[in-house]
């Protein structure tokens, strides 16, 4: 991955002693969404303000996710991995990210441990930045209120983010928003509120070698691939290769692999009876790939269609010429 001038911490006791003041914010940032950018750019502000004093800006967050540990059957599937989640974490400026490993110990601390510990003694908290819905500590019993009788005692103040809402003021961008969109398909809606293409990362396996046979190859990612998977479907988007550290770039600047327009099919493949479900990406154009054992992202720009059964191939081909037809269009290429 490559990395930014951010400094990652992935363990309280690899912060250096001594590190401070700065301004410090909470989360869990999972897709690192636009409502989590108005927290985490204000964190930076905030230390900006107070630059001359030698005050840093650090966003907490933790792996695996919480609901993960405590309630694995009620666990959210993830909106990114933990290498992307770092680099978009480090692109909003910040001086520093701690990755706190979220054990059934850590879950045991109170509101006011995690504090005093995490934030003030370990990274010398002068201002922590949140949101309205900021819970933490044993049985989330943290909150707003929570931080600001403790800021008044250890000497911090307290800056509440309001939520950012939809164009349509009905909801509020959240990690829970993006999800419930990419599951109806709506990963154009869900990248309003990503501020970016929502992706799913995984390793190319092989597959049937149907689409070789058909002309269009496919790249088909590995089951346990990392990223909430859209309802099934076509889609138009891009395929990013990992630079030479072996994992896909946050976003453009960081891509040092190809990143390559594709038609990709999310779905059991009905016209041949499949049952399992796979994501798989068809590169425009090329057919003289090899990325099998590579790990790649796949990027979902717009839905085409729903998944169809066709009664025989050359029905299946004609549609299929049709969706690149349609991608390019989409994808302008």
């Amino acid at each position: 991955m490559k990395q930014s001038q951010a400094q990652v911490w992935r363990d309280l006791g690899e912060v250096p002693p001594g590190f401070g003041p700065s301004a410090v914010t909470i989360g869990n940032f999972d897709g690192v969404h636009r409502g989590h950018l108005a927290v985490l750019g204000r964190t930076v502000q905030a230390a900006k303000a107070h630059q001359q004093e030698g005050w840093r800006s650090v966003a907490i967050t933790f792996a695996p996710h919480p609901l993960a540990v405590l309630h694995p059957e009620r666990a959210p599937q993830p909106l990114s991995t933990v290498e992307h989640r770092l680099e978009l974490l480090a692109d909003t400026g910040l001086d520093a990210v701690l990755m706190l490993p979220f054990t059934h110990e850590l879950a045991q601390w109170s509101p006011r441990r995690f504090v005093q510990d995490v934030m003030v003694s370990a990274l010398g908290a002068r201002q922590i930045v949140v949101g309205s819905d900021t819970r933490f500590g044993k049985l989330n019993a943290g909150d707003i209120a929570t931080l600001r009788e403790l800021g008044t005692e250890l000497g911090f103040a307290v800056d509440e983010v309001a939520d950012l809402k939809t164009e349509n003021a009905d909801r509020r961008w959240s990690s829970t928003l993006a999800r419930e969109l990419i599951a109806q398909g709506e990963v154009g809606e869900a990248a309003e509120v990503l501020g970016r293409p929502h992706r799913v990362t995984g390793v190319v396996v092989h597959g049937d070698h149907r689409g070789r046979e058909l002309g269009y190859p496919t790249a088909n990612l590995n089951t346990d691939a990392i990223g909430a998977v859209p309802s099934d479907g076509v889609y138009a988007g891009w395929l990013v290769r990992a630079g030479a550290d072996g994992e896909p770039g946050a976003c453009a600047k960081h891509d040092t692999g190809e990143r390559l327009p594709a038609a990709i099919s999310v779905g059991t493949n009905p016209t041949f009876d499949g049952e399992e479900r796979r994501v798989e990406a068809y590169v425009l154009d090329r057919t003289d790939l090899d990325l099998y054992g590579e790990r790649i992202a796949v990027e979902f720009v717009e839905r085409l269609r729903p998944t169809l059964r066709f009664d025989g191939i050359e029905p299946l081909i004609k549609q299929m010429n049709e969706d690149v037809a349609r991608c390019r269009e989409v994808l302008g290429v």
